[in-house]
């Protein structure tokens, strides 16, 4: 049945559990085009910070952490759509969209150093696929997506491509794995095919001013609340109530952790974002480790199995969020009171910093990535503090020259270990011994949960067949064709759900269509056959 949309959004009231961007851009949409007053939209959050996977948090003498960074190019067609509307902090008169326009026109990627090996880079300028890799690689662009069922990726290639400079790329920019999912990386290639030709020097892509609390999370908040919008924060939805029929499908109650409730009414709306990629994670210190947590700490996964106990529409968190160890992995943020390292890295890559991205060990047995942001990456970073941020794809293997698992590693270890691979261990003694460097570990038990194998319908629709009053927003609702790990999908199921529930006259923006230009797949083509 079609779902009859909203027409009095002005008695409406809705509900937004989780506060990351898919919510914050619905309640973007539904005040500026469905009409719902602002103060009748409420953003419940079990954290005290808003935006969820877009974060950054910290000062000089704690440290500066960010977790991971969302990259970003010229075709999110939602997000930039969206970013358009809200203006900057530090220049109401220009959006977030131009602010970020007018940065990466001064700070384009191309990055220099992206793969090494023995503290050397190696000639990345050929991504040496054989040609039956080549054309297994072209195969899976034309089969359908149902035809994956939950294959890995391991199930379509042999086991040379994963030693292929392709390979290193695309691994370490997406954080895919060997036993990740076919469907995702297939729709990643089709995605993304005009960026194929450039992946090995980071070409096209696009990063904020700052870390993307700064320059997207606080943005939009600032913006909502000068509509009305409420933050309540602090507040954890355990439960929600349905009135289930095969005709249609009713929200009717929120329970909260305290024991209070909230009724629904006509007139009310629950949007829900199932799943986290970052729920759960754990901060260590220079020197102490993060601790691994699970589901037991988290709020979005307990409360998404709930839910799909009541209804096979509500979709099957199990796939993404059963296999921790196979979902893991562990980032760094180092804060630095001193230019050494970062004048070694700008002379060593010919990258100044905002210009490198991702700069790989492939000889790494935890597979470690650290990218350079353009200082300051923080607005309340002074000038001669500086911040990198690393990770590893495998912490459960044994560092190269530390002794431990990334895992039990503290933030002096990581940077240790980081330092060996670099050759530059000698170089950086006095800065650490003078205590001008912190770094702080990040555990992640969640963050390559949307890569996990799975099939159709494991992810519920945005807005399910009869569904009246309620939506599933973020990674783990469905967004055909587009590519989870991305702002720009988060953004769309947001479009998805408001323009599905209420009367706007709007439509979800058409997603850019790399696959089918000649130009682009010509330019792919020349490009794996290097």
């Amino acid at each position: 049945m079609t779902t009859k949309k909203n027409q009095s959004p002005r008695e409406a009231h809705v509900y937004l559990i989780g506060s990351g961007i898919a919510s914050l851009a619905s309640a973007v949409y539904l005040e500026k085009d469905a009409g719902v007053p602002g103060e009748n939209i409420h953003i419940l959050e079990k954290d005290r910070i808003v935006g969820g996977a877009l974060d950054g948090a910290g000062e000089v003498e704690k440290g500066f952490v960010v977790r991971g960074g969302r990259m970003h190019e010229m075709h999110y067609e939602c997000y930039w759509e969206l970013l358009s509307h809200i203006p900057s902090l530090e220049d109401p008169s220009v959006s977030v969209r131009d602010e970020s326009y007018e940065f990466n026109e001064r700070f384009v990627s191309n990055g220099q150093a992206r793969l090494l090996k023995d503290g050397k880079k190696i000639d990345v300028s050929s991504y040496g696929l054989t040609t039956k890799q080549q054309m297994d690689f072209l195969k899976l662009t034309y089969v359908s997506e149902e035809s994956l069922g939950n294959k890995g990726i391991e199930d379509w290639f042999d086991a040379a491509f994963f030693e292929t400079k392709f390979w290193y790329i695309w691994t370490s920019m997406f954080a895919f794995q060997k036993w990740s999912s076919l469907a995702e990386m297939r729709r990643y290639m089709k995605r993304f095919i005009h960026l194929v030709d450039g992946l090995y020097k980071l070409g096209g892509v696009m990063r904020t001013k700052y870390n993307q609390y700064d320059s997207v999370a606080r943005p939009m908040r600032t913006y909502l609340e000068g509509k009305g919008v409420s933050f309540e924060m602090g507040t954890e939805v355990v439960d929600i109530d349905f009135d289930l029929s095969p005709e249609k499908k009713t929200a009717t109650a929120i329970h909260f952790k305290d024991g209070t409730k909230t009724d629904l009414g006509e007139n009310d709306y629950v949007f829900f974002t199932n799943g986290s990629i970052t729920e759960s994670t754990d901060n260590g210190t220079w020197d102490t480790p993060a601790k691994l947590k699970g589901i037991a700490e988290s709020g979005s996964w307990k409360l998404w199995k709930k839910l799909a106990e009541k209804d096979p529409a509500f979709g099957n968190p199990s796939p993404f969020c059963d296999n921790i160890d196979l979902q893991k992995w562990y980032s760094f943020t180092a804060t630095m009171k001193d230019s050494t390292f970062l004048d070694y890295m700008e002379n060593f890559s010919g990258n100044v910093d905002g210009t490198g991205g991702l700069v790989t060990m492939t000889d790494s047995n935890w597979f470690m990535s650290v990218v350079i942001a353009r200082q300051p990456h923080f607005p309340n970073q002074p000038d001669d503090v500086k911040i990198f941020w690393g990770y590893g794809l495998y912490p459960d293997r044994k560092g190269n020259y530390i002794d431990k698992t990334m895992a039990e590693c503290t933030g002096a270890e990581m940077l240790e270990e980081l330092y060996y691979h670099l050759k530059i261990q000698d170089r950086m003694k006095p800065v650490t011994e003078a205590g001008k460097v912190n770094c702080i570990p990040v555990a992640m038990p969640f963050v390559d949960s949307l890569f996990m194998a799975r099939t159709l319908g494991d992810r519920p629709d945005v807005v399910p067949a009869g569904a009246t009053n309620f939506a599933f927003l973020g990674q783990f609702a469905e967004a055909p064709k587009d590519c989870v790990f991305t702002v720009e999908y988060s953004v769309r199921t947001a479009q998805m759900a408001v323009y599905g529930l209420f009367e706007t006259e709007k439509k979800v923006h058409p997603m850019y269509d790399s696959a089918h230009n000649p130009k682009y797949l010509l330019g792919a083509l020349k490009a794996i056959s290097r």
